[in-house]
């Protein structure tokens, strides 16, 4: 399969929004995987993930960045985050596979000191664009039970639950709900879909002057 290639600003050509999303290369898991420790109970190795970058041509995955040292300058923490991280820290990343029409996210991570401005959401979006660009009919993902948090997210965005993994996270045996998407080429999704995204880039986009 073809390499992905993201449009301009992806996802939404707006230089107003102060984050960006680019594909995800090797160089950026050494930023990945402190999110990933401190984000999931059994976190995945960097072998994985380099497994998922370099020989996986059904995987897509995303990282996400402020789109300058301006955005990390404003944020309560950013002496800290500047001295780990450099100018233009990786604040957040998710991936998907592509299996024949559907496509299956298989994370989605924001970093802690990150969460609570819609970012969850920015990178839940992306990995939907994403997917539409690489053919997908529907996007589909499981989540905890007990993530209640997440699971409001998924329903916002249109995913509905179509069943249910019995003891699927091997930590703790905990189930895990399907939540699939409706087919995303349909007319009634995309314009949902639209409104959504255009309410989030508004948000987005005027959280940098509210801070």
């Amino acid at each position: 399969m073809l390499q992905l290639v993201l449009p301009p600003e992806f996802p939404f050509d707006d230089l107003c929004v102060p984050y960006r999303v680019d594909l995800m290369r090797v160089p950026d898991l050494p930023q990945i995987m402190p999110i990933e420790q401190v984000a999931f109970p059994a976190p995945w190795p960097a072998t994985a993930y380099r497994y998922e970058l370099t020989r996986n041509d059904l995987s897509v995955y995303l990282v996400m960045r402020p789109r300058s040292p301006l955005v990390v300058a404003e944020h309560p923490n950013a002496r800290h985050l500047l001295r780990r991280h450099g100018a233009v820290p990786v604040v957040g990343y998710g991936g998907f596979w592509n299996i024949v029409d559907e496509a299956h996210v298989s994370t989605l991570a924001i970093h802690p000191d990150w969460r609570g401005r819609g970012l969850g959401e920015m990178m839940l979006t992306s990995l939907i664009d994403a997917a539409i660009l690489r053919g997908a009919s529907e996007v589909t993902l499981e989540v905890r039970v007990s993530n209640v948090m997440a699971q409001r997210l998924y329903r916002r965005i249109g995913f509905v639950e179509v069943g249910r993994r019995k003891r699927y996270y091997r930590d703790n045996d905990e189930d895990a709900l399907i939540m699939t998407t409706p087919c995303v080429k349909e007319t009634a999704f995309r314009d949902e879909y639209a409104r959504l995204k255009a309410v989030l880039r508004r948000r987005l986009a005027t959280s940098r002057t509210e801070q």
